[in-house]
């Protein structure tokens, strides 16, 4: 999708963040409207997936690269590592679903009870996954890796609006509870765990990474740039 206000829209899900109330503890220039630097050069992405199957590699790395276009702010999702947090978090504690109940029974809960499923995160993506590559294959005949910018992104509009039905599972569901929050975590997760390469979330808000954690800087400096911001320090940085 080449035409910038197409851009611009597709990266709303970045000022809805940094613009709940008081959620950063420092000034954001993307949520002041100000231009943000060029990217400068990003160190290594860590290569190869432990939980996607080919397929779902390519779905995955398809969706990231629409929810997050390259332009003058970041480089697509794929480069900043986000498909990498996505695949490691799925392969982990997480995606086992370590210390979750899991013995049943599997009632009907309400809305506000989240899902009541029999799976595993990793299950749900694996099940959720297959469920929207054949309702994309349905509508456009190829797989979102296969169609252009523009379906690809309306196709994940329609899925977040439960346009797509499957009897097995809710897409809608799926992609709103599961991958979404996933998403928004691997773009401004600790680099460490795969996403954020080059801390290139961190930069673009003005977050110091863990210098924003000491109580001092916080007092001092909510509501005001902070000198550190455009050298965040991950935990890394501290190891």
């Amino acid at each position: 999708m080449n035409d910038a206000g197409d851009v611009e829209k597709r990266r709303g899900f970045l000022k809805q963040i940094v613009g709940v109330g008081g959620a950063l503890p420092f000034t954001s220039a993307l949520a002041a409207g100000a231009p943000s630097p060029a990217t400068a050069p990003l160190p290594a992405a860590l290569v190869g997936y432990l939980c996607f199957s080919q397929d779902e590699a390519a779905f995955v790395e398809a969706m990231v690269t629409v929810m997050c276009p390259a332009d003058d702010l970041s480089p697509n999702g794929v480069d900043a590592g986000l498909a990498v947090y996505m695949d490691r978090q799925l392969a982990g504690d997480f995606g086992r679903g370590w210390k979750r109940y899991s013995r049943g029974p599997w009632l009907q809960g309400k809305p506000q009870q989240g899902n009541q499923l029999p799976l595993s995160p990793q299950q749900w993506f694996k099940a959720g996954c297959e469920a929207a590559s054949a309702a994309c294959v349905a509508k456009y005949g190829k797989a979102i890796d296969q169609i252009s910018t523009e379906d690809a992104n309306a196709f994940l509009i329609d899925m977040s609006a439960g346009k797509f039905t499957d009897g097995s599972l809710s897409v809608q569901a799926w992609f709103n509870d599961l991958i979404y929050p996933l998403f928004v975590q691997a773009c401004f997760a600790d680099p460490i765990y795969g996403g954020n390469v080059g801390k290139v979330f961190w930069k673009m808000i003005g977050y110091p990474g863990l210098p924003a954690t000491h109580t001092l800087d916080m007092v001092q400096y909510r509501g005001k740039p902070f000198p550190g911001a455009k050298d965040p320090k991950s935990i890394a940085d501290f190891g």
